[in-house]
């Protein structure tokens, strides 16, 4: 019997210290959870029984993977198949990560890291409260590939108060330079309830104009492709192969399980969610449990569409049609035809996709099928 093939996201919430930006569920100066924590989450993984699937890739991320002992992962990814995933992901950040810590990750199975540099820059890396300097990021990248890696990404990020046009430029150039496999770009939103939220409502910073940040965005882009990095989805990049196939996954409507606090999981046509209150998950994951969604056919193709315009090579109409039946061309007329006359959608014999990839055409084109 062929088994239903899977991802697996595993959430790590504790960091050394919060950065301001982030609403993510995580926790600074929480080390006394840590131990009773893990044991509860590798109880929810047992439970789950993961001998049933196909697991196709493995995503550990945070708060700081790389904070808590190497130890505790290497004991959670025993208790998952890794030599079954063809990607195994881990999210580590420079100051947290040792030449121990990596040789263990990597000794575990796993086969790629994602590094959170942000910026070259180290007044604004302080700016946004990272522990870290760029020369300590550089020794982390280095340890990696020393210790074996041979699939790194880099997180960057664009559009930072204070942040100017040559800012982005020089960290773009430093970066290229390691020849990474995989560089993640992302614009930087203002959330609810964080500290640079609450830092500009004071008037301590200040955001940088729309206009700027797009011209941030376009030069990313224009660079990167230039190096020739293929720009496969919206904010990442990668080296042709490199791709990564856990978050591909996602873009592709395939099912995932999520283990920690606040993880999701997307499993028999169900969006749910674990607690994102620590007390709760620690006593009782299973009862505490949020089911966000069970989708209809409606809700499916139509949540097909939004992922799928978030791809640089947009929708594959014959998979469309291997999925769901119908005709994507046909079933979304009205829609297509208007982003089509307003020349925000191409349409060709085999794909459906935006015309360009700036963030602001992708949120338009989005709002049809929300």
């Amino acid at each position: 019997m062929n088994k239903k093939e899977i991802g697996v996201y595993v959430h790590i919430p504790f960091c050394k210290q919060k950065c301001f930006y982030c609403d993510f569920t995580s926790f600074q100066n929480c080390n006394e959870y840590i131990e009773k924590y893990v044991e509860q989450l590798k109880n929810e993984i047992i439970k789950q029984n993961l001998s049933e699937y196909k697991i196709s890739s493995i995503y550990i991320g945070g708060g700081t993977p790389s904070y808590i002992d190497s130890s505790y992962i290497v004991e959670i990814l025993k208790l998952i198949n890794v030599k079954e995933a063809k990607e195994v992901t881990i999210e580590v950040n420079p100051g947290t990560v040792t030449k121990e810590k990596l040789e263990d990750y990597y000794n575990a199975g796993i086969n790629r890291i994602s590094i959170g540099l942000q910026s070259t820059n180290d007044k604004l890396l302080k700016t946004i409260g990272r522990i870290h300097n760029f020369e300590e990021f550089m020794t982390t990248y280095k340890i990696a590939r020393k210790v074996g890696f041979k699939n790194i990404n880099i997180d960057l990020i664009i559009g930072l108060p204070t942040q100017n046009l040559q800012d982005v430029e020089e960290s773009i150039n430093q970066i290229s330079e390691l020849k990474p496999e995989h560089i993640s770009v992302y614009s930087l939103i203002i959330e609810e309830n964080t500290k640079i939220e609450d830092l500009l409502s004071k008037g301590d910073l200040e955001e940088i104009p729309e206009e700027l940040e797009r011209k941030m965005y376009w030069k990313v882009k224009n660079k990167l492709e230039e190096l020739g990095y293929k720009h496969y989805e919206i904010s990442n990049f990668a080296k042709i192969g490199y791709e990564s196939k856990h978050n591909m996954d996602c873009w592709n409507q395939k099912e995932y399980i999520g283990f920690g606090l606040a993880a999701h999981s997307y499993l028999n046509q169900k969006r749910y969610s674990n607690t994102e209150i620590l007390k709760k998950y620690l006593e009782n994951v299973e009862e505490n449990r949020i089911v966000h969604e069970v989708q209809t056919v409606e809700n499916q193709r139509n949540e097909y569409m939004l992922l799928g315009l978030r791809k640089i090579d947009g929708i594959n109409i014959q998979n469309f049609k291997n999925k769901f039946v119908d005709n994507p061309i046909y079933l979304y007329r009205e829609e297509l035809n208007k982003l089509v006359m307003d020349k925000l959608v191409n349409i060709d014999e085999n794909y459906i996709k935006l015309t360009n990839k700036g963030i602001d055409l992708a949120n338009l084109v989005w709002e049809e099928f929300v």
